[in-house]
């Protein structure tokens, strides 16, 4: 089973995590960091290789981080291990949910792609959806499983895969 390690901003990840299990039921090899003002990097690393220690059995572990370029993401791109510890930023409810349902099936190539693609496939400006689906319509999950989005009114353009850093944290 792929592992994971979320490390956050805050107490984020405990609260993503908290509402992933009650969605999907309890989460083993998961761990959360919560990155505080006054903690220093020193002390966090340290903690960080730790928790992808007690998630790995072996089949890779993902390190998930909400924004890409911050003190927590920084600090995870320095335990990445290409092909076995992998990071992953802009942490999202879709793209937890979809790795609780798959990574103990996947391999962890699997679950990345896996997992990106359902955090920006529920990712939807109202302005932009037809009407019937700001009424509650069944259409809104017909919408968002169109892998073009062709049935918007307005295309909707696919988020670019790298933001340069300067824009990321702007």
């Amino acid at each position: 089973m792929i592992g994971i390690v979320l490390i956050t901003h805050g107490h984020l990840g405990e609260s993503l995590r908290d509402i992933v299990e009650h969605v999907v039921g309890p989460q083993h090899r998961m761990e959360t960091i919560a990155v505080e003002r006054e903690d220093e990097i020193a002390t966090l690393r340290p903690a960080l290789l730790d928790a992808v220690h007690r998630v790995d059995d072996g089949s890779g572990v993902l390190v998930l981080t909400d924004i890409f370029g911050s003190t927590p993401s920084n600090l995870a791109l320095t335990v990445r291990r290409p092909g076995h510890v992998e990071i992953i930023a802009g942490v999202n409810m879709p793209m937890l949910v979809k790795l609780a349902k798959t990574r103990a099936a996947k391999d962890l190539a699997g679950c990345i792609e896996l997992a990106t693609e359902a955090g920006r496939k529920y990712i939807a400006a109202a302005s932009e959806l037809p009407e019937s689906c700001l009424q509650g319509g069944k259409c809104c999950t017909a919408v968002l499983s169109s892998p073009t989005l062709s049935s918007l009114p307005h295309p909707v353009a696919a988020p670019a895969a790298i933001i340069p850093l300067r824009r990321a944290i702007s």
